[in-house]
């Protein structure tokens, strides 16, 4: 008879986090580091029993807010490269239908999360229960249902040992290269509690081993054939690259080859922007150094991208007629994006690969790579010298926007500063091994135009999603992955408001985040969308009642929580700040007043392909509606 342990399902499952170790070039670690968690209905009795009676060397935090803790969850895990993961465990009803945003957020970026919602009870017995929605068209569907089109992985425990078989695939999928991101496993609230005789071997340690897949001959020899055919080449360096930690050799590449790098959001940091052929960040928002070298490529070579259409300008960057793709993902779905060559393989194995193949190759860019660069860093330098008056100044996108309403902004919110010139002070004033972190609205914008990576793996973007809330729970969750560095989360005050519990966690449990918020008084990015395509301003700015800019001391309401803040209306109170955050060992607040229609405009192929009335009684709207149709029919699109 095989042995035996008598365990609920709930310490079964506890006991089994514990077992699971990654290896990754030879280096072996566990991968569940610990468990978040909001005690609630459904949870507390049967998973938080089993986490009291023995957590094992899980680590445990007390969120805020579910949806907070689980962007917590990722963004550790976003840091960590994907090879260290956090669960997340919710009460049933709607504490997990809270985490429904977090868990389309770690699809979109394929991000590995354990989400283990609370759910109604298996037997039935006392249904409806308390926060059990009731569907007519089945008693078997429950709020967690939902997390269906959202997971790699679902299933709902029914039975104890339905755990067994379940945990085996959940964890196939969380440490799988091609289909990592979030796992769903609901728990009954009944079953939690359920005793069952579990094999003891199920407890074993379990290695799983993320080997580096090495692109196919045949894959090399055609990549080799198309790039000594091409004059121009281009590499596109995603997320991909950076979980790989092909950086190394993908400089080397550019080295060798004459080859122009361009970054999208979560390729940003995987090499130094100092380096001589990184031409910064691509696409929508990006400069107009890396623009130009895709759009004058006549092969791209896409490294760990999806190519969404922020990187790719709604596709209007690539000269389809005239250029060819090469994809390399470990994903064989991206590999065949434009029906280009596809590699599916390891970043790093394949561009040491055909480094290896190209010999006597070199490229025909020349001198204008560099040219194009020193015309971006210009360009760098006249934003950084940017300030308003109060007289003569016009701002990067004015829209409809006139002085006389930025001066009610500059006397309500008493600032002259412009989001610019703030962020390339901060670029300057931060340490070199500072980790950003940001996500939505005008923010990502400037790190993929502006900002300067000045250590691996600074730049933490979320820009797969662009999940506004995710800035201030992502830094508390990348501060637990770099313990021993200052993280930041730029934010703005739309996304403060709409999540920033989290920053409450991190003081819990002394883990230091600094919160930097640029305040313009509104959803400064999506005004800026209205007014560009003919729309009034209309319900994203911060006005009252009567009409008046509402200027919010965000200061008081972090030192309400207890964080040391900060209220900024200079570069001088700016600087001053950051030297003596540095010093702090408890979390801060930065409450920075900037003017809006102040953050960088756009770049040469900053072209986005947006929806807009075809028909509108709106003189300006349909002016920009019949632009817009013409801009379609001359865009350089393809499949």
């Amino acid at each position: 008879m095989p042995k035996t342990i008598r365990l609920t399902t709930a310490q079964a499952l506890i006991k089994f986090l514990n077992q699971q170790y990654i290896a990754f070039d030879g280096k072996e670690e566990a991968f569940v580091e610990g468990i978040f968690h909001i005690f609630g209905h459904g949870i507390v009795l049967g998973l938080g029993e089993a986490l009291e009676e023995d957590p094992g060397h899980l680590t445990t935090y007390a969120g805020k807010n579910e949806q907070g803790m689980a962007l917590a969850a990722i963004a550790y895990a976003k840091q960590k490269k994907r090879r260290k993961i956090f669960a997340v465990s919710a009460s049933s009803g709607p504490g997990s239908a809270n985490m429904l945003t977090a868990a389309a957020t770690a699809y979109a970026n394929n991000i590995p999360v354990l989400l283990l919602p609370a759910d109604t009870w298996a037997t039935r017995q006392p249904d409806p229960v308390l926060q059990q929605v009731e569907n007519p068209l089945s008693t078997a569907i429950s709020t967690n249902d939902a997390f269906k089109p959202l997971s790699r992985y679902w299933d709902r425990i029914e039975r104890p040992e339905q755990l067994m078989s379940a945990m085996i695939k959940a964890f196939e999928a969380l440490t799988s290269w091609e289909n990592a991101g979030p796992v769903t496993i609901c728990l009954p609230q009944d079953v939690e509690g359920m005793a069952y005789d579990y094999p003891v071997d199920f407890f074993e340690k379990k290695v799983h081993y993320l080997d580096r897949r090495p692109a196919t001959g045949r894959e090399l020899d055609v990549a080799v054939e198309l790039i000594k055919s091409a004059k121009k080449s281009a590499v596109i360096v995603g997320g991909g690259a950076k979980y790989s930690e092909a950086g190394e050799a993908i400089k080397a590449f550019a080295e060798q080859f004459d080859v122009p790098l361009v970054m999208t959001h979560a390729g940003q940091s995987t090499l130094l922007s100092d380096e001589k052929y990184n031409m910064g960040g691509v696409g929508v928002l990006g400069t107009s150094s890396a623009n130009q070298a895709v759009m004058n490529a006549d092969l791209i070579i896409g490294i760990g991208t999806r190519y969404n259409d922020f990187v790719t300008a709604s596709k209007s960057l690539f000269d389809f007629e005239h250029t060819q793709f090469i994809n390399i993902n470990v994903s064989r779905v991206q590999t065949y994006k434009f029906a280009g060559h596809s590699i599916v393989a390891d970043a790093k194995e394949a561009v040491t690969a055909l480094s290896e193949r190209l010999t006597g190759y070199r490229s025909s860019w020349g001198g204008i790579l560099q040219e194009w660069k020193q015309e971006w860093e210009l360009e760098r330098e006249r934003l950084a010298g940017i300030h308003y008056t109060g007289q003569d100044f016009e701002p990067e996108i004015a829209g409809h926007f006139t002085s006389e309403h930025l001066d009610d902004y500059s006397k309500t919110l008493r600032t002259h500063l412009t989001q610019t010139e703030v962020f390339l002070a901060l670029n300057e004033a931060l340490d070199d091994d500072a980790v950003i972190v940001t996500s939505a609205g005008s923010l990502p914008g400037e790190f993929q135009r502006l900002w300067k990576s000045k250590s691996l793996n600074s730049n933490h973007l979320e820009y797969g999603y662009s999940t506004m809330g995710y800035e201030i729970a992502g830094a508390f969750g990348a501060k637990l992955a770099e313990p021993d560095r200052e993280v930041y989360a730029f934010v703005g005050d739309g996304s403060f408001l709409m999540l920033h519990t989290e920053i409450v966690t991190a003081l819990q449990y002394s883990k230091k985040t600094n919160v930097l918020l640029f305040d313009n008084a509104g959803y400064g990015c999506i005004n800026n969308l209205q007014m560009e395509h003919g729309e009034a301003s209309n319900g994203t700015e911060w006005l009252d009642h009567q009409g008046k800019i509402m200027n919010i001391d965000y200061a008081k309401v972090a030192e309400g929580y207890g964080l040391k803040t900060y209220h900024i209306h200079s570069l001088e109170e700016l600087r001053e700040a950051v030297e003596d955050a540095k010093g702090q060992d408890k979390s801060t607040l930065f409450d920075i007043k900037v003017l809006p229609k102040t953050m960088s405009g756009d770049a040469v192929g900053s072209w986005w392909n947006v929806g807009i009335s075809e028909v509108s009684s709106l003189p300006a709207v349909q002016k920009m509606s019949d632009q817009k149709l013409e801009e379609r029919k001359s865009a350089r699109q393809n499949y």
